[in-house]
Parts: C-alpha cells; structure tokens; sequence
C-alpha cells in the first residue's frame, strides 16, 4: 500500500529549495529540530502545568514519542509490502505540535476565547501557522506539503478505529477546524500515534503525581494492554503498536482491532475522570487570570504605542521591550497579512513557555524590586 497521489506532491514546498544529501523529509526534521519553536517545548504542559518533577512528560519529550511510535509502525508495515517513507512521518511527529499555547489544552481554550472563539485558535492549524509562516521571523520553515498536512490534520482528539487517506490533497491555507483527513497514510500514522504516545504516558505520570493508585486501574484496562506495576507506558505502547501493524498490514486502512480500540476508548474516560479532570489537577483558572492578563495588558499598550518600537524599548518591563522587538521582527509579515490585534497577541501568547507566561504576570502585577 502507497499514498494515493504523486510523490512530488508531497515533496512540494512553498518556495523552491535545492535539495541536499539529507534528503527532503530528513531536512524538515532537523529545520525544525533547530527552530525556536521547537526549543520551547522542553517547557510547555503536556498535562501538567510548570512541572517541577523531571520524571513529568513536557511537550518536548510527548512529540519524540510520537516520533518514535510513527517511525515505528511505519517500519513494521512496511515489512509487509507498504511504500511509506519513515523520514516523513518521523518529521510530521516532530512538528504537530509546535502551535501549542502555554498550560496545554486549557492555553489553547483560553486564547480561543480572548481571540473571539468559533475556532479562533486550534493548535493544529496554529501549529502549520507556526511552520509555514511564523518560525524564522515571519519566513516560516519552508518544510514539504507532507510535512506541513500531517502537522495540521494530526486531531490527536479524535478517536477513530480505522482511517485512510483523503481523496485529494487538502488545500492547508483553507482548513478552518479539525474535521480534515490527513492526505498521507503517514499523516494517519501519526494521528494514532499520537494517542498511543499519551495514552500510557499521562497514566503513568498520574501515578507519578499521585493523582491515582495501580489499583484504580480497570482491570480490563490491565488486561487488554498487559499492563503490570513496572510495565504500564511500555506495555500499552508495544500492545498497540503491534496491533495497529498486524490489523493493517492486509488493508488499505490504519486501524486497530476492535479490542484494543474499546481499550483505549475505557483508558482515555478513565484518564479523563481521575487525572485531567482531577480535583488536584484543576487548575484552569490560574491559567485563565494569567494567559487574560498578559493579553489585555499587551492589547492596551498596543492601542497606546502601536508600532512605535522605541516606545516598546524605552518601557521598564522587559515582557514590553521583548513584545516589541517580537512585533519588530515580524513588521513585514503582519502588515502583508493585514493580521487584527487579537491575532497578533494570540500568536505571541502562544509562542510563551509555561514558566515565561509564569515570569509575564510577574512582572505585569508585582511591583519591581528596590535595588
């Protein structure tokens, strides 16, 4: 089984790029590895806020796994007679989520919310902003269509059991909300992957925590994953990895056998009941005062300095003098897409750590030290 279109289809970039020795895919992975973006996500929420355990899962370690588990069941069909190119999934698991805000899931509800809701913010179409067009200075990363339509179209909220490619390529600048197919079965790949890669991980870190015990645990749950006290992560990964390759390795899907998905339907409730949605974990409206702050103090100075930098340079706080070199840098872009302030502010939040988020309403609400 293949891709349904032409591979220079997939190999296609916004602008024209000699290739090297990497090859295509390889280059994407490394642009961006080496991207700002990227970087960051060493301190972004995967689910809890600001971890100070480094045993905690941030985004950074979430997207290798996902990297790893597609490059993974990619190998294991391609033993069977598949044509799918590893390099390009392993890219697509780097890059889906560099659009994530700060304090994960609840980041991307609150910018929703203060950029005018409807869709305003979605973190997979942010996150094909950020690569096609935000990263490098408003010159994006310039990676291939494959890349680009497996990041926008990854939906690691949607829970199918079978999935194929779309019947044409998806036109990404026009994709409005997260009802897109990937247009690659590497994209589906890693659209499974990435639940294979939360699933486990935010178990076993609700254990770390402590928000759960081993015995809460639904024992058709243990026993469907082969889940034991010293193997809960791995046991789920290795189990639906393998079931993913032998359910799909005769069909022109990416599926998993109606067991394991029942299994991962109970995990993820289970997960929902005891560990998102956790008395100890519920901390929404910390998130909510401080992403609602930084926006309508920097939407305020906006309306005061607009794109007067000296203005911005010349102010005591240093999130200020950083906001206007961030707007300084990406004068050309904003001003060729004619982008609102909601927008503007949407996309600098976005690109926040946890902890600079953190340091942000520090410097917004306390006062400045005496020295």
């Amino acid at each position: 089984m293949k891709n349904p279109f032409h591979e220079k289809i997939y190999l296609r970039r916004s602008y024209p790029k000699e290739e090297d020795v990497r090859g295509a895919y390889f280059r994407d992975q490394t642009a961006i590895i080496h991207s700002t973006p990227f970087r960051r996500l060493k301190h972004k929420t995967q689910v809890f806020y600001a971890p100070q355990n480094d045993h905690i899962c941030t985004r950074i370690e979430h997207v290798m796994h996902v990297a790893t588990i597609a490059k993974t069941i990619c190998k294991g069909l391609n033993l069977y007679g598949w044509d799918l190119n590893v390099e390009m999934a392993f890219a697509i698991g780097l890059g889906h989520d560099l659009g994530h805000a700060p304090f994960g899931h609840d980041g991307e509800t609150i910018l929703n919310k203060l950029m005018g809701g409807n869709g305003a913010f979605i973190h997979e179409i942010h996150s094909y902003r950020v690569v096609e067009y935000l990263a490098n200075n408003g010159k994006g990363l310039n990676l291939t269509f494959g890349v680009k339509d497996g990041i926008i179209s990854h939906n690691g909220e949607k829970y199918e059991q079978k999935l194929k490619p779309t019947d044409k390529p998806n036109d990404l600048d026009k994709i409005k909300n997260r009802k897109v197919i990937p247009s690659s079965y590497e994209g589906c790949v890693v659209r499974f992957s990435d639940k294979v890669a939360y699933l486990g991980r935010d178990l076993e870190d609700g254990l770390t925590a402590g928000f759960i015990k081993f015995e809460q645990i639904p024992n058709n749950v243990k026993k469907i994953f082969n889940i034991t006290e010293d193997k809960i992560n791995s046991a789920i990964i290795d189990t639906l990895v393998n079931d993913i390759i032998e359910q799909s390795k005769a069909s022109e899907y990416i599926q998993v056998s109606e067991e394991k998905f029942q299994g991962m339907l109970d995990l993820v409730r289970f997960n929902y009941k005891h560990i998102y949605l956790n008395d100890k974990h519920l901390a929404f409206p910390y998130a909510e005062k401080i992403i609602t702050t930084i926006f309508e103090y920097l939407g305020d100075l906006f309306e005061k300095y607009n794109w007067d930098y000296d203005s911005y340079a010349n102010h005591s706080l240093k999130l200020v003098q950083h906001f206007g070199h961030y707007l300084r840098e990406m004068h050309d872009f904003y001003h060729k897409e004619q982008s609102g302030i909601k927008q503007i502010l949407g996309d600098y939040i976005a690109g926040m750590t946890d902890h600079y988020a953190i340091e942000a309403i520090k410097q917004i609400t306390l006062p400045k030290p005496v020295v």
